[in-house]
């Protein structure tokens, strides 16, 4: 008579089976008789632990925002500084948190949160494009390691820009502080170039320690504005500060000294690359007091996909098709849109007074690399496909 044997998920009729040996140890088959402990069965080997969770590592929390389904976790790091080598940029990098609440639903960053969430060993239950605005990683040390590790010599002549995959000063600045620390932390150096990248009108607080740096070194704040219009903003950017709100942050920055200018990223295809919109958003940026502006259009990874394109199919259905065929197998515009986009920018810099050799400097810190010198003349309307 045969018997039935549980293996790996499957039944297996079993007929008799030969005994097989394991050094000087006898063992026989379930369905064998004679031997030793007859009628008795092995204990199983445990393949895997019964909870498939492993145990997390112990990152506290350190506060919530239930208003806004907001969890702010510490993290520590034992390294804060990326170099050119680890982003294939040309500048360095520290960015003292790790997702946004501002949930920008074009951010290229999120990616960043899946990678950090990863290296830390923690389990979300998000899927990580709403864990990057919904956990944000607080490195609470930031400013200790920073102190500790910082050698001018290393960056070479390199920039260090602060806030290229979030944003420094987003709504947890205003409790932690951390960007703050950062600047305190290079006030004690001198002759660096520092970049800072922000959305948000917070920067304006620091007002005091940027004026001091700027004594010591070069300083430039980029306040990133991709539209003048509040509600296109509100609908691109669901928690980022009002339009009037950044340029009155840029205009008391320039009326304090600080060499600050418009970040006009990403320019989005189709819905903010419109000679009107750019016109303004110039005109706007120059009774600011904007030292330069520079451009720079929509990147869209991975991770940004999976939140932009649905975003696109219900609020542009028009345009959504197009972006798939357009963006399939690349992350960046083509470069026959970006050279039209570039000759646009051009032409209205031009119009408002803009230097075109600042915001190309500007352009080089930001991206470590001159952009690529257009070879048609005109100003035809730039278009995605």
């Amino acid at each position: 008579m045969s018997r039935l044997c549980w293996t790996g998920g499957e039944v297996l009729r079993l007929h008799q089976l030969r005994p097989m040996r394991m050094g000087k140890v006898r063992v026989r088959a379930a369905g064998r008789r004679g031997g030793g402990a007859a009628g008795q069965s092995l204990p199983q080997l445990t393949l895997l632990p019964s909870n498939p969770a492993a145990p997390q590592p112990h990152l506290p929390v350190l506060d919530e925002r239930r208003s806004r389904s907001t969890t702010f976790i510490g993290l520590k790091v034992n390294s804060v500084l990326n170099t050119p080598a680890s982003t294939g940029m040309g500048f360095w990098s520290i960015n003292p948190y790790v997702g946004c609440e501002f949930g920008c639903h074009y951010c290229y960053a999120r990616d960043t949160h899946r990678w950090a969430v990863e290296r830390a060993g923690r389990l979300s239950d998000l899927p990580p494009e709403e864990a990057f605005e919904k956990e944000i990683l607080v490195k609470t040390d930031v400013a200790d390691v920073l102190s500790r590790t910082l050698n001018p010599a290393k960056l070479a002549g390199h920039s260090l820009v602060i806030g290229t995959a979030t944003d420094p000063y987003q709504p947890a600045e205003r409790q932690f502080r951390l960007t703050r620390r950062i600047l305190e932390v290079l006030r004690s150096y001198h002759g660096l170039s520092i970049g800072i990248i922000t959305k948000s009108s917070l920067v304006s607080r620091d007002l005091d320690l940027l004026q001091a740096l700027s004594s010591r070194h070069e300083v430039t704040v980029n306040i990133s504005l991709a539209t003048a219009d509040a509600r296109l903003a509100r609908l691109l950017e669901l928690r980022s500060p009002v339009p009037a709100a950044r340029l009155r942050a840029l205009r008391r920055l320039t009326e304090g000294g600080i060499h600050a200018g418009l970040l006009v990223a990403p320019i989005i295809p189709g819905v903010t690359d419109d000679w009107a919109g750019l016109a303004r958003l110039l005109e706007a940026a120059k009774e600011a007091g904007a030292r330069y502006v520079v451009g720079s259009a929509l990147r869209l990874g991975p991770a940004a996909r999976h939140r932009f394109l649905p975003f696109l199919t219900r609020e542009f259905p028009a345009l959504a098709e197009r972006y798939r065929r357009h963006y399939a197998g690349k992350d960046h515009v083509s470069q026959s849109y970006q050279d039209a986009l570039n000759r646009r920018l051009r032409l209205l810099k031009q119009t408002y007074g803009f230097s075109i050799e600042e915001g190309m400097r500007r352009r080089r810190q930001l991206e470590g690399r001159l952009p690529r010198k257009e070879t048609v003349d005109g100003a035809e309307q730039a278009i995605l496909l």
